[in-house]
């Protein structure tokens, strides 16, 4: 076997287990309650030892939300990498369908998820804080399309107004999304006044520049 096929071999190993981590802890979560699940219980329902737990990470609620560096990554090179002409909410739209088409849901695990969520107080504030993340990455592009400094009023708004449509859509594990003929369809209601707002934006003189 080459070295690359070793190194192949260790990083498909290790993302299984990586795997089953998640899967081990959103269960135990799910049916105990987080905060009365401990790293030890979730290492031995993964079958591994708990200082492994750390090696892939740092905390119970890192395990929660263990794609948002990746999805957070994404947004933002999309966005940034947006071709002329292209506003952040078409950005934003492909970078969905992209998500959509990769992943085609997660099903029992986005379900478990929310469900985890939802009951423990402590997450419901990390989940808005997450949100909170994708909608200042928003926020920063939309503020460039409209020609305004980061951080404005504006840009802000319609970040949040894009962000809390998107939300509602996800709020029942996605079930609007996975149960629709046209996923996308369900996306673009979502985004339709978002983008509406954009062209009255453009419209109006900014009261606080002029």
């Amino acid at each position: 076997m080459t070295e690359e096929e070793t190194l192949g071999l260790r990083e498909r190993k290790r993302q299984r287990t990586r795997e089953a981590i998640i899967d081990a802890a959103l269960r135990l979560f799910d049916e105990r309650g987080f905060e009365h699940t401990t790293i030890a219980d979730i290492a031995a329902e993964a079958d591994i030892a708990p200082r492994t737990f750390f090696g892939y990470f740092p905390s119970k609620e890192d395990v929660v939300f263990h794609d948002f560096d990746d999805f957070s990554a994404g947004l933002r090179k999309r966005l940034l990498e947006r071709e002329e002409g292209e506003t952040s909410i078409d950005a934003l739209r492909a970078w969905i369908a992209q998500i959509l088409e990769a992943h085609r849901f997660e099903d029992d695990r986005a379900r478990c998820r929310r469900r985890v969520i939802e009951s423990t107080p402590g997450l419901k504030a990390h989940d808005r804080a997450v949100i909170g993340r994708f909608e200042e990455l928003l926020g920063e592009a939309v503020a460039s399309d409209l020609g305004e400094p980061p951080g404005s009023l504006r840009p802000r708004m319609v970040a949040a107004a894009a962000m809390a449509a998107l939300t509602m859509l996800d709020s029942d594990g996605g079930e609007d999304l996975k149960s629709h003929a046209d996923p996308m369809a369900l996306v673009d209601e979502a985004l339709a006044f978002v983008r509406a707002g954009v062209v009255e934006l453009r419209a109006r003189p900014n009261p606080r520049q002029s």
